[in-house]
């Protein structure tokens, strides 16, 4: 192992907090892994990283060489990305939701992976919201406001939403003519925050503004395809991106109320660490995903 695979593998520990991940990403043995550490360690004469049965954090003299290691491969791959017949290699490992990833990712996926044969990809896939250093993760798609979390963000495109609910529903509850009907023992699927942990109010525009209703719920979840599912069975009302419903209202198994007052659309973005901005397989990706998204019916 050279001293750029040592300096690799250190950023690696050092985000994923362990010996055995780092060197699972990187397709090496934990054994090799410890051994290139040491190795390391003994040729800097500084301790890099406390070690617990648990957990692996850098010491201050770690903390200060992960920063110089960052810059140094940061540099590197900069310089090597100027040449024509660079390209990106290695593995890309993003994260974004099951129904993103099929409806607009998978269709495209063989010949993105054509144009850079170099390049392997692992898709992790949930609802929740991933910590993308500490899981090794080099991209998310994310929908929503983002919060301020120190990570870069890349606006991809702005998704449209719906209020849904299902024809069985609104034969016992009524079809809603404004907002106020909403107040009269109206129901939603009550979708509970990943960021909170609380149900998330249904969200309307009411002429320049924006207007909260949170409705009761009999049932609430935590994940987007139950919470599908359960609108269609009429347990009450969802706001969904167009696109997840489109099938549903085309073939009339859901049914669109209060058009005049839709959610507010939602920002699509990219997110990933500062210290991945240079990394040609990320930049290779994201250019890609903004293409497929200008071209996208959301």
């Amino acid at each position: 192992m050279d001293r750029l695979d040592r300096m690799q593998l250190f950023i690696r520990v050092v985000e994923r907090r362990s010996f055995s991940a780092a060197a699972a990403d990187l397709g090496l043995g934990r054994s090799t892994a410890t051994e290139a550490i040491k190795q390391l360690e003994a040729d800097l004469g500084a301790r890099l990283l406390e070690r617990t049965t648990r957990h692996v954090t850098p010491t201050l003299e770690g903390q200060a060489h992960y920063q110089r290691c960052l810059a140094i491969l940061s540099d590197i791959e900069e310089a090597e990305s100027a040449f024509r017949d660079s390209r990106p290699r290695g593995l890309l490992r993003i994260d974004a939701h099951p129904l993103l990833t099929r409806t607009f990712l998978l269709p495209h996926l063989p010949e993105f992976l054509d144009r850079y044969p170099g390049l392997d990809l692992h898709i992790g896939q949930g609802d929740r919201l991933v910590d993308l250093v500490r899981e090794g993760v080099d991209c998310a798609l994310r929908a929503g406001e983002l919060a301020d979390s120190g990570l870069i963000a890349r606006r991809l495109a702005t998704i449209n939403e719906v209020t849904c609910a299902s024809p069985a529903y609104l034969a016992r509850h009524g079809m809603p003519a404004t907002l106020t009907d909403l107040q009269a023992g109206h129901l939603c699927v009550g979708f509970v925050s990943s960021r909170t942990g609380e149900v998330m109010p249904l969200e309307f525009i009411d002429g320049q503004a924006i207007k909260l209703i949170s409705l009761g719920s009999r049932v609430t979840v935590n994940n987007s395809d139950t919470m599908t599912d359960l609108c269609r069975l009429g347990f009450g009302l969802i706001q969904a991106p167009h696109y997840r419903l489109a099938q549903d209202l085309a073939e009339g198994r859901l049914i669109e109320i209060l058009p005049d007052h839709p959610p507010s659309p939602t920002p699509l973005s990219a997110v990933y660490p500062q210290n991945r901005h240079t990394a040609a397989r990320l930049r290779v990706f994201l250019d890609w995903a903004t293409e497929i998204f200008a071209k996208a019916n959301l």
